[in-house]
């Protein structure tokens, strides 16, 4: 009957041993999902606030362009034609 306490016993202390690790395992657990899920909702609001940010400024560069393009066709043609011009004159 003696064994057969302590068998109970040592089996009750195993028990709460493993209770100890698993509660320790699952507080790491949900440390490790709090820590990634903080930094998702950062980067999902940096990502939003970025492109919030690309549609809301103007993009001069694409009216730089169309405008320097449009003046450099006209200068050619008329480079052209004033050439065309002097060469008839002679």
């Amino acid at each position: 009957m003696k064994k057969f306490e302590e068998l109970l016993e040592s089996v009750k202390l195993n028990e709460l041993i493993n209770r100890k690790e698993k509660e320790q395992d699952e507080k790491v657990k949900r440390t490790i999902i709090w820590v990634l899920a903080i930094i998702g909702a950062v980067a999902a609001i940096a990502g939003i606030a970025y492109l919030v940010y690309r549609y809301l400024t103007p993009d001069y560069l694409e009216d730089f362009d169309d405008d320097f393009d449009d003046d450099f066709d006209d200068d050619f043609f008329d480079d052209e034609e004033a050439v065309e011009v002097k060469a008839d004159a002679k």
